[in-house]
């Protein structure tokens, strides 16, 4: 198959040379595309007089889209940046594991991907849908990145998946990544961040139960207190005390106060007082 220069050029960006390249034309192929080829096949073989030379034309073109590749793309960019990260972070639980891999293969994280590469440029798309702006839209981009993942995989098996996550779907993001895990964020949700890690160590589940409520209707104040809760089912030791405008905010604060409290007796540091705000409270009465 001789191949299109635009298919040699997206080769150089993916870092990989096709044997089979028609792998590659059909992850770029949309349905629109596919649709309107089948549409135009039949209605050459209608105006010939073959009705069955028309059914299988339509059957033939429909099957060249990319959706079959994407759904395999999919797995194998989950499996191979699992796989990566595994390898990478020996420290990291279940929990934060998935948590980082989700962002990581997350469609608005494989569009971003997608537009570094340019990868829009090359789609295949249906004439109305090239003038309704689809190739800029990132679900189709991301779709589109995960087909090529799929093309890469059939044509050469997880090595050339591996070297193009490494380089292009991981980088840098995961240094980004692996740092707000550090910070106790969790990737901005504290609730969460205690729950994996309280899991990852084996230590029960949090609860939260709210101590009080105060302040006038427009200005309301929580006051939450975050435990540990055992095997047994009953609360166990207050990690933590929050406050907020809303519960859940409060929720978050506790959460948070709870890691670095036990952030700081991981490394032997002085805590404060676990119900810091309870302090606060008191002060107030």
């Amino acid at each position: 198959m001789c191949k299109e220069p635009a298919i040699r050029e997206l080769e150089v960006v993916v870092g990989h040379e096709f044997r089979s390249p028609e792998l590659l034309v059909c992850a770029l192929t949309h349905r629109s595309l596919a649709r309107q080829m089948a549409q135009e096949a039949e209605e050459d073989a209608a105006a010939a007089g073959n009705v069955i030379a028309a059914g299988d034309a339509v059957v033939g073109a429909v099957a060249q889209d990319n959706e079959r590749l994407e759904f395999l793309g999919d797995a194998v960019l989950n499996l191979v940046v699992a796989e990566a990260l595994f390898q990478a972070h020996p420290e990291w639980h279940e929990g934060e594991l998935t948590r980082v891999r989700a962002q990581l293969v997350s469609r608005q994280h494989m569009a971003q991907v997608a537009e570094v590469m340019g990868l829009g440029e090359y789609l295949r798309l249906s004439k109305s849908e090239e003038r309704s702006g689809l190739r800029r839209k990132s679900t189709v981009l991301s779709d589109t990145m995960e087909a090529v993942m799929g093309a890469l995989f059939l044509d050469g098996g997880l090595e050339p998946v591996r070297a193009f996550v490494r380089i292009r779907v991981m980088g840098e993001a995961v240094e980004q990544l692996a740092e707000e895990l550090r910070s106790g964020a969790a990737l901005g949700n504290y609730k969460s961040a205690l729950q994996e890690r309280l899991q990852g160590a084996r230590a029960g589940t949090p609860v939260y139960s709210l101590k009080s409520e105060s302040g006038p209707p427009h200005r309301r104040k929580f006051l939450i207190e975050v435990s540990v809760k055992g095997e047994a089912g009953g609360a166990g030791e207050a990690l933590a005390r929050g406050t907020g405008s809303t519960k859940k905010r409060a929720e978050q604060d506790a959460a948070r106060r709870a890691l670095q409290r036990l952030e700081a007796a991981e490394a032997n540091l002085p805590t404060a007082a676990a119900l810091e705000p309870d302090q606060e409270e008191a002060a107030a009465q």
